[in-house]
Order: C-alpha cells, then sequence, then structure tokens
C-alpha cells in the first residue's frame, strides 16, 4: 500500500517491482524477484515461467500496472500458484486509482487457513 500512496498510478509494471522490492527489504522480508519456475504437463517439462515475487518461499506475487484487472489476470495468477505448487497467491495491481489485490489460493490444499504465511 505504501508503494501505491507514494506514486500512484500510471507507471509501468517495472517501477512498482522496484519499489516494492526496496520496501520488501526495508522490512526484512525474504523474497526472490523473477524468479523462473519450471512448468510440468503431466510430468513432462513444458517451458518456464517467471513469478514477478515469491515471498519467504511461501507466497507467489504477481503484479500488475492496468486500469482494471479482468479475469484472464487473476487466471493468470492462479495458473502461477498451481504450477508452482504453492498455496497462496497474491495479485496486486498498482495501476487503478485505488490499489487492487486479491488473494489466490491453490485448491490442492484443503484448508487454506492451515497455510497462513508464518
Amino acid at each position: 500500500m505504501k508503494v501505491h500512496n507514494t506514486l500512484g498510478n500510471g507507471f509501468q509494471e517495472v517501477i512498482y517491482q522496484r519499489c516494492l522490492a526496496i520496501e520488501l527489504e526495508r522490512a526484512g522480508i525474504g523474497f526472490e524477484r523473477e524468479k523462473e519456475q519450471t512448468i510440468f504437463y503431466e510430468g513432462i517439462n513444458v517451458g518456464t515461467r517467471r513469478a514477478d515475487f515469491v515471498v519467504e518461499n511461501q507466497v507467489i506475487v504477481e503484479l500488475k500496472a492496468l486500469v482494471n484487472l479482468e479475469d484472464v489476470h487473476l487466471a493468470q495468477a492462479k495458473n502461477y500458484v498451481v504450477a508452482y505448487d504453492f498455496p497462496i497467491g497474491l495479485l496486486i495491481n498498482f495501476g487503478a486509482s485505488s490499489l487492487q489485490f486479491k488473494k489466490i489460493f491453490n485448491a490442492k490444499y484443503n484448508n487454506p487457513e492451515n497455510h497462513k504465511i508464518k
């Protein structure tokens, strides 16, 4: 929220990525930016994708800088959470006049409450 409150909307996604990385570092939160993950289809390697952030090796974070989030963006974030086999994901949109975010759960994990960020 601090990044959005400070910059507002209207910048490219990469600017928000850099600022969020600064804030995560300042808060002492472990993260990897642009972490490449292998995607498997029925056990076969079909390529790689990069998540914007992997936070504390527990949460996939996908950033956007759009006027408004659409279903396709939510689907992309859900696909990352499932493909990377993480229990939780977060989709954040810095492009709207008010910060937009959606918490995403991997259906593979029965009870999302058991997978809260530590």
